[in-house]
């Protein structure tokens, strides 16, 4: 049983309860809206051991910053009225949530709630791997043509939009939309067509040869055909502090937690598209950002790099790189920053940090081999056929010159249309 609480009765919960797992949430946060499902459903297997409680963290803030929970949504886990194993911060995978869970009951519990969950097989004639704008325009195409479809995501519909603050260039709106509701309308168009969805899943195993989908550990999808739309994923620095402090100070989406730096001071890594897009929602929250980048100038477009360039909250330090996050003792953070061309190195104070440098193909569960470019992105024909028969990819993950909402749309209408002639209904 899943219940909602307030910071009051978290004290009474703990003493109740041997084992309690609490989960910080927000509103307007699609990673929160992604885990909902996952923690809802393990809350059923796991309820007669666990207590399943959730706290909204923007009611709650006390006891947030008690517990040093600075992104959303955060898993905490409790034995005997103190917090163990890993905190769980950000896209949480079902896979860690049960590991965690796992790890407060016996080991013969454990066994017993494994037996509860049978393995199942489920069939479509298409998989539709990743729901971003992409997946969504074949998902819908697919439909329409009456073509059985099924739409597999890790998280919730929409992709790298439903973190974009504004999307002021797509077709059909006068007025700039925000990133998750231009998702929403996708992903509402999609339901409305007949696409099935499987949505805030682990994706376990891809088998692209014989188009199965693994899901859970538990479901089987099987297919005619797959359309791979899974997208790209912020780039990481890899440097000392930054997974460390990842959900505790430092953050990817600037619509998940640039609310919680009101008249606060932040940092901004990148100077690309997103990270000068990105700063002017989070210049409405802070006081002051330092934006950080190792280029000897900004490279996103002229129009944002305008509007960047004029706010007084923004002070950009060109051609500098981040070399370290830590604390100083306090809730402020620390960002070692060095200069390339003089290469002396600085610590600058701030209340929080925010990456943006640049993205990189999710094929990480694509065990089958298939051709790349250079750079990871999968190649593909006029009709985005892969080089495995009966595959097809579009998107971000596609090897190409744009990457926008757009032409990911075109690329999915493209698949869909060439994948349905294909289908043996």
């Amino acid at each position: 049983m899943l219940t909602e609480i307030k910071q009051d009765q978290l004290e009474k919960e703990l003493q109740e309860h041997e084992n309690v797992v609490l989960d910080f949430y927000s509103t307007e946060c699609p990673p929160c809206e992604a885990l909902a499902p996952k923690f809802e459903s393990l809350a059923t297997f796991y309820g007669e051991d666990i207590r399943f409680v959730k706290m909204f963290r923007q009611g709650n803030r006390e006891l947030a910053d008690k517990l040093d929970v600075k992104g959303s949504p955060t898993l905490v886990f409790f034995k005997k009225g103190k917090e163990i194993g890993e905190r769980l911060v950000g896209g949480i995978k079902k896979a860690d949530i049960v590991r965690n869970l796992n790890s407060m009951l016996p080991a013969e519990k454990v066994s017993d709630i494994r037996k509860k969950i049978k393995p199942v097989v489920t069939h479509t004639d298409v998989i539709v791997l990743g729901g971003g704008p992409g997946g969504l325009a074949a998902s819908i195409y697919l439909a329409q043509a009456k073509v059985d479809t099924m739409l597999i995501d890790q998280a919730l519909p929409g992709g790298q939009v439903t973190t974009t603050h504004q999307v002021s260039n797509y077709p059909g709106f006068i007025e700039p939309q925000q990133g998750f509701m231009l998702s929403h309308y996708m992903s509402e168009q999609a339901k409305a067509a007949g696409v099935k969805f499987k949505v805030a899943v682990d994706v376990n195993k891809v088998d692209l040869q014989n188009k199965e989908v693994l899901l859970d550990g538990y479901e089987t999808v099987k297919a005619q055909k797959i359309i791979i739309s899974t997208g790209a994923s912020p780039r990481y620095l890899k440097i000392e502090g930054e997974k460390e402090y990842y959900g505790k100070g430092i953050s990817y989406c600037a619509t998940c937690d640039a609310k919680y730096y009101h008249d606060k001071e932040v940092v901004i890594i990148g100077g690309g598209n997103t990270a000068v897009e990105e700063s002017e929602l989070i210049s409405k929250f802070a006081s002051k950002i330092t934006m950080i980048q190792q280029l000897p100038q900004l490279t996103a477009n002229k129009a944002a790099q305008e509007r960047c360039l004029a706010d007084p909250k923004i002070d950009v330090m060109l051609e500098h790189e981040p070399r370290g996050f830590y604390k100083n003792g306090s809730d402020k953070m620390l960002v070692k920053v060095e200069n390339l061309k003089t290469h002396e190195v600085k610590d600058i104070e701030t209340d929080g940090v925010f990456i943006f440098v640049g993205m990189k193909p999710n094929t990480d569960y694509i065990n089958n081999p298939i051709e790349t470019d250079d750079w990871g992105y999968i190649k593909v024909d006029d009709e985005m056929r892969t080089s495995i028969p009966g595959v097809y990819a579009v998107g971000d993950i596609i090897s190409k010159k744009y990457r926008q909402i757009t032409t990911a749309v075109g690329d999915g209408t493209i698949a869909s249309i060439a994948c349905a002639k294909e289908v043996d209904n």
